[in-house]
């Protein structure tokens, strides 16, 4: 494997994870509702799917990811229906600080199995991983470190583009210190959120 591979991997995940989509406006939203510890745990379950569908391209199971992108409609949906539900928790809350964010709260699984649900049924990461990825990179020829390698781009490249985008997000969050700021950009968080769960749960 060539450093030119490792490099042309690197770009296409960076325009994957750049390019708008519910990962992204999970992570957007989850940051500013709870902070940016919270949205971590998102992220962490989002690049966790991208390695999960990344391992099956390379071992040859494309075949049995895209038959498990039909399996993953219920998680699909289940998905959809507690980023909604996050979405009215966050919409009906009480402002409170935007530095008084309860960062324990990114330990709770449910942010993480969210943002694993949003991976599992992305229809575009299982086409990535397992129709465009083998296009230009020798899949089944990968040694052992040349899959450390191909799998440690994913995870640094995915995680460095969704937590610049929660980074900024939250400082957005602080940015707006009164109770009514606060209570508005609530409010714009949880409809984002709301959004992306009725997008997720009913796309096709």
């Amino acid at each position: 494997m060539t450093l030119l591979s490792v490099f042309s991997l690197a770009i296409a995940l960076f325009i994957l994870a750049s390019t708008p989509g519910p990962g992204v406006f999970a992570t957007i939203s989850r940051s500013l509702a709870s902070g940016f510890v919270v949205s971590l745990a998102v992220i962490a379950g989002i690049v966790t799917g991208d390695i999960i569908f990344l391992l099956f391209a390379i071992t040859g199971m494309s075949v049995i990811a895209q038959v498990m992108g039909d399996f993953f409609v219920v998680v699909k949906i289940i998905g959809g229906i507690y980023l909604i539900f996050l979405g009215v928790k966050i919409w009906i809350s009480n402002p409170g600080s935007a530095q008084a964010v309860n960062e324990k709260k990114g330990l709770k699984y449910g942010n993480y199995l969210s943002g694993l649900g949003i991976t599992l049924s992305n229809p575009k990461v299982i086409l990535f991983y397992c129709g465009f990825l083998p296009t230009f990179m020798d899949l089944p020829s990968l040694g052992r470190l040349d899959i450390c390698m191909v799998t440690m781009t994913v995870l640094i490249v995915l995680s460095s583009v969704l937590i610049f985008y929660a980074y900024l997000a939250n400082r957005a969050r602080v940015f707006f210190s009164s109770k009514q700021s606060v209570r508005y950009l609530n409010k714009a968080a949880g409809s984002v959120m709301i959004a992306t769960g009725i997008v997720i749960a009913s796309k096709s």
